[in-house]
């Protein structure tokens, strides 16, 4: 799995903002903007689904 970048993490989290789940091709229209394959970005989306769940589940430690 190729690396992210953090112009490209921002991208992501912009791009999920305009194209919410409602949104037609919503997959295709983030994978546009980040310069990613949609296999990429809807990965990188399952991922950080797990981080959230890990954060609210107090598995992470904040940083301090």
């Amino acid at each position: 799995m190729a690396s992210w970048t953090a112009r490209q993490n921002k991208l992501f989290e912009e791009a999920l903002a305009i194209y919410d789940r409602e949104t037609p091709d919503r997959w295709h229209n983030v994978a546009k903007v980040v310069g990613k394959s949609v296999e990429d970005v809807k990965r990188h989306y399952e991922i950080l689904k797990e981080d959230i769940k890990r954060i609210e589940r107090g598995e992470v430690a904040y940083p301090y």
